[in-house]
């Protein structure tokens, strides 16, 4: 595999994109503060006529999340449509209504489930499959907390639908465990996963609808660029769907791949890439316009 080409500033091959679509958390915001540079430059490509499309693996519909984003001062000007994990998977779940489902997550992503006619299972003994959307207090808990909750669901061969594939993220200075986390310890115990969230493609087929409308014509994906910093769900969704990506490698990997001199060092961002099988066409530490 070749080294990503470094692309500090988007501003160089804006012209070659009508759409970009771009992870939010680890690239324009941590769960604490925005960051202006990335707004920025998120803004300046739909001034110039582009369309942003932002693409998270959120467990919440769209909806929900944009006061979230508007509370970290995120402008609208910076994106046009918004698709979520919670989004692709709300219509996961609908396919399986009645359930009942053992749902596993915290109270605030209770609108994932609103109108898809899901009931609810009080344990594993009494569900038809399991579904989460994350750790019910992911400040304090780990995966191995739900170690005994989910062996005897796996033992009954109970489906899991995780809403969320990320298994951390960057939270001011910490990481914290996502939903994905779980998954992987439920594979570890025998069970099965399905996921719609990236590097799936109903996200990407949910992203693309969008861009379809604010173009007001079939997308050619030549022109489309996606921007991410999760190596596992951003840049290998990306390459999944024969996309350009730009992988932003100072989010979730701190300065893994930033070099002596406070630059990418691309052959530490070909490291962080080969080791999950995975390439980018670009890569930055930031996003910037």
């Amino acid at each position: 595999m070749t080294s990503p080409i470094s692309l500090p500033h988007l501003s160089a091959v804006a012209d070659d994109y009508d759409v970009l679509l771009c992870d939010v958390w680890g690239v324009i915001h941590n769960g604490r503060e925005s960051w202006p540079a990335a707004c920025e430059a998120l803004t300046r490509f739909n001034e110039k006529g582009g369309h942003v499309v932002l693409i998270s693996n959120s467990p919440r519909p769209a909806s929900d999340v944009i006061a979230q984003l508007d509370g970290l001062s995120v402008p609208r000007s910076s994106w046009k449509a918004f698709v979520t994990s919670g989004d692709a998977t709300r219509a996961e779940l609908a396919k399986r209504a009645p359930g009942p489902a053992l749902a596993i997550g915290p109270h605030r992503d209770a609108t994932t489930y609103e109108g898809t006619g899901l009931d609810l299972a009080d344990s594993a003994n009494d569900a038809a499959f399991v579904s989460v959307t994350g750790l019910v207090d992911d400040a304090t808990e780990t995966p191995e907390d739900y170690r005994d909750l989910l062996t005897p669901a796996a033992r009954r061969g109970l489906e899991m639908i995780c809403a969320n594939p990320d298994r951390v993220v960057q939270k001011g200075d910490k990481l914290i465990y996502c939903a994905g986390a779980l998954a992987d310890l439920y594979e570890e115990l025998g069970g099965k996963v399905t996921m719609a969230g990236k590097p799936f493609a109903p996200i990407y087929d949910l992203a693309l609808i969008e861009a379809e409308k604010l173009l007001g014509k079939p997308v050619d994906r030549r022109r489309v660029l996606c921007i991410g910093d999760g190596v596992i769900t951003d840049v290998l969704g990306a390459q999944s769907q024969n996309l350009d990506c730009l992988f932003i490698a100072q989010g979730i990997h701190g300065d893994k791949a930033k070099g002596s001199d406070g630059t990418l060092d691309p052959q530490a961002a070909k490291t962080l890439l080969s080791a999950e099988n995975t390439t980018a066409r670009y890569a930055a530490l930031d996003l910037a316009w």
